[in-house]
């Protein structure tokens, strides 16, 4: 079966693919979904995960291996449920794994975590950053050895809620911006120990081809969630979902910290209401990990994870690979 169209695992659900190349390895990083009696909600409230598994091949689409649970809701003591999108990163010899999840009054917050070995298991921090909010970060070391924790997510994510920096609960059910600029993912430098920040949470402007913010009415390009960042042809590439109208777009940038000028789309909408993704370089080949509901016959909180082979035209465009 062509690896577009099988699942690298169907003995547990997963979705939110964070895949990274360690120790000459594929390395996935997922949320781990599970059978639920909790109804759909705009807040996500059925996604009620747990656990955090990892998963590695040594060939792209060849056998893959689950290393089992490397890390759990009740071992973070600041967590009250929903352990979310993950993501990971390798600096000075450690790796460190990422992830949102609810505090004890329902804020999400970003935690850190930190291991000797890729697959884990993880020892999560007691406290989540400081000035951590909202979900799905994504870590980028670049190639001059400085690390970016990127991060956002509108509706359930509660991104809304920090339109003056500091939570608002009453912005909850507001979900995103009605008109102006649409809502803007969000990035911080990292500290030399990767499990802090290094100076303030910045907004990441996501521009048109007139070179003016994204609009908040255009859905079909505006940022909602699932933040991504890869380096290509020293271009940094913004990727993202753009949540209610499912597809995975990408902008294209000077700096990790942009601005990002939207290039184009690269997944159109697939089974199920999410859509939430990963772009790696692997032996020379570039990959997009995403999910979709196929495995569960299209039951939205129980997804699978899937790859696709990436290629990029003459001018730095991102384009699907002809399936084999």
């Amino acid at each position: 079966m062509p690896i577009h169209d099988k699942p690298l695992v169907d003995h547990i659900y997963i979705a939110d693919p964070s895949a990274h190349v360690f120790e000459g390895k594929l390395y996935v990083y997922p949320s781990h979904d599970r059978e639920t009696d909790i109804q759909d909600n705009d807040f996500g409230d059925q996604y009620d995960m747990a656990d955090y598994h990892v998963f590695s091949m040594e060939t792209a689409g060849g056998p893959t291996t689950d290393h089992g649970i490397a890390l759990k809701m009740e071992d973070i003591p600041w967590v009250s449920k929903q352990v979310w999108a993950p993501d990971a990163a390798t600096k000075n010899g450690k790796y460190y794994l990422y992830f949102p999840a609810r505090d004890k009054e329902g804020v999400f917050r970003i935690g850190a975590a930190v291991g000797d070995r890729p697959e884990g298991p993880f020892t999560a921090d007691p406290e989540p950053i400081a000035g951590s909010y909202s979900i799905d970060p994504a870590a980028f070391v670049d190639d001059d050895g400085e690390a970016y924790l990127y991060f956002g997510g509108i509706w359930g994510g509660q991104l809304q809620c920090y339109g003056s920096g500091i939570f608002d609960k009453d912005a909850f059910s507001n979900m995103e911006a009605k008109d102006g600029p649409a809502l803007l993912p969000r990035a911080a430098k990292l500290a030399e120990d990767m499990r802090s920040f290094d100076g303030k949470v910045q907004e990441l402007e996501i521009l048109d081809e007139a070179g003016k913010l994204i609009d908040s009415g255009d859905h079909d390009r505006r940022f909602f969630e699932a933040a991504w960042m890869h380096k290509y042809k020293g271009k940094y590439y913004f990727s993202y979902s753009t949540g209610d109208t499912h597809y995975l777009v990408y902008a294209i940038g000077d700096s990790p910290l942009g601005p990002f000028t939207y290039a184009g789309r690269i997944l159109e909408p697939v089974l199920g209401w999410t859509t939430h993704h990963s772009i790696v370089e692997f032996k020379d080949k570039w990959y997009l990990f995403y999910h979709d509901c196929s495995l569960s016959k299209g039951t939205n909180h129980l997804r699978s994870v899937k790859m696709r082979e990436l290629v990029y035209d003459e001018s730095g465009k991102i384009h699907l690979a002809e399936k084999q």
